[in-house]
């Protein structure tokens, strides 16, 4: 993609950025995330009006720290939370995708293909790993070449691990912040299932080493 943009060019940095990115219920996929850069501020938000009777949700807003929508996912239907796509903004009646998102349907291929249309250089990325341990990286289809990892996060002043609400995500540079973030919370719906950890602990990602 012409240089790393698809989304929002205030989310490109010339290095790489080092998000940590809070879930904000463990028990339903989808309901809301935080997002805070290595300073403790607020990059990004979602928030979601569901419950225990709307764990599927078709439709999803990503927004800045200051409610400005960026992005919206809207699940493709019929695919049984397999194929999402993606809208620049506050989708309206009519609005082309600018990328698309599926899940491997090979038996026992854990991969997910991020296809981005149109007038964008690179047309495909790949997600591989497992989102459910917090552990998986996108690439590019064509080079291989890394452009966001998700791992999961340690607290450098005890050195534990923490729970699977409280996860990193790399972006590399040139990459952007924003697109990335999207992807994250179309895994989470595809694998949204997996989530839940019981038993570890939970943390504000303001009181742990950002």
């Amino acid at each position: 993609m012409k240089g790393g943009l698809l989304v929002d060019d205030e989310f490109i940095h010339g290095e790489e950025t080092n998000l940590t990115v809070r879930k904000t219920s463990l028990f339903f996929a989808g309901d809301g995330f935080t997002v805070y850069d290595c300073k403790g501020s607020l990059v990004f938000r979602v928030d979601s009006y569901g419950g225990p009777n709307n764990r599927e949700t078709d439709e999803l807003v990503l927004m800045d720290a200051h409610g400005r929508c960026l992005l919206t996912l809207r699940r493709k239907r019929p695919s049984l939370r397999r194929r999402w796509e993606g809208y620049l903004g506050e989708r309206t009646d009519g609005q082309k995708p600018i990328f698309g998102v599926r899940r491997s349907s090979i038996i026992g291929r854990n991969s997910v293909t991020v296809e981005v249309y149109a007038e964008y250089e690179c047309s495909e990325y790949l997600i591989e790993g497992n989102f459910g341990q917090r552990s998986c990286t996108v690439v590019e289809a064509e080079t291989g070449r890394k452009v966001a990892e998700i791992r999961r996060k340690v607290d450098s002043s005890t050195n534990v691990m923490l729970g699977k609400d409280v996860f990193s995500l790399n972006v590399k540079a040139g990459f952007d912040g924003a697109f990335a973030m999207g992807l994250v919370l179309v895994l989470d719906q595809i694998y949204g299932d997996d989530y839940v950890e019981v038993g570890e602990e939970q943390v504000h990602p303001s009181a742990v080493d950002l």
